[in-house]
């Protein structure tokens, strides 16, 4: 069995969202929220799905998923989440060896996301992370279960909450996703939305990716 055939997949969906003056997940983005457009685009992906979130989450379609919030109250950012992750994997995924993250911002994420970070993966403990030729995209990311209670410790003992610094520390292997060509140019697919004008710029790809 592939490796990517074992893998769950959590939305990262815990965060504040100061930008956009609202909860990033409740955004409606072609008539469906973000959370619904990541599920959509991540559940062929992965063998379960389930959502790390600090309050209540609505689906508009699907039914509903697992939702588990961060194991502390400290907003320890996108590294609390994806402990959080990793140890939802450990308690109810036991054959999982790996833990696939995305946000709920980057609605065009790839297709083949978790397929080509599992080939990265050539032992037990390697994180793999996505690049683009906008740079890294360190929430998009293979974690390795057993590296949970090494992550406990680094967050407890104060170490860096930036993610990058976490995959600095253990060589995480970074895959390079290439731009997809529209009939408007060259297209970033891990294209974030930040803010208000994030927004429309991401309506209107919307219109010329689905056309």
């Amino acid at each position: 069995m592939a490796l990517s055939e074992t893998i769950p997949g959590v939305i990262l969906a815990g965060g504040l969202s100061s930008r956009m003056g609202q909860d990033k997940a409740r955004i409606r983005l072609g008539g469906l929220s973000l959370i619904d457009r990541a599920a959509r685009r991540l559940r062929p992906q992965v063998s379960a799905l389930a959502v790390n979130a600090n309050g209540p989450v609505l689906f508009e379609e699907g039914g509903e998923l697992p939702v588990f919030a961060d194991l502390d109250a400290s907003r320890s950012g996108p590294l609390g989440g994806v402990l959080a992750a990793l140890d939802h994997a450990r308690r109810f995924h036991p054959e999982a060896s790996h833990v696939a993250t995305v946000p709920t911002d980057s609605p065009f994420f790839p297709v083949d996301l978790v397929a080509r970070l599992a080939e990265a993966v050539d032992r037990p403990e390697r994180i793999a992370a996505a690049r683009s030729v906008s740079g890294p995209h360190p929430v998009f990311a293979l974690w390795p279960v057993a590296l949970m209670d090494d992550l406990a410790a680094w967050l407890t003992g104060g170490g860096a909450l930036r993610v990058r610094s976490y995959l600095e520390r253990h060589q995480a292997r970074e895959v390079a996703f290439p731009a997809v060509e529209t009939p408007r140019g060259a297209f970033d697919p891990f294209f974030n939305i930040n803010t208000p004008d994030d927004l429309d710029a991401a309506e209107n790809w919307l219109w010329i990716l689905e056309r």
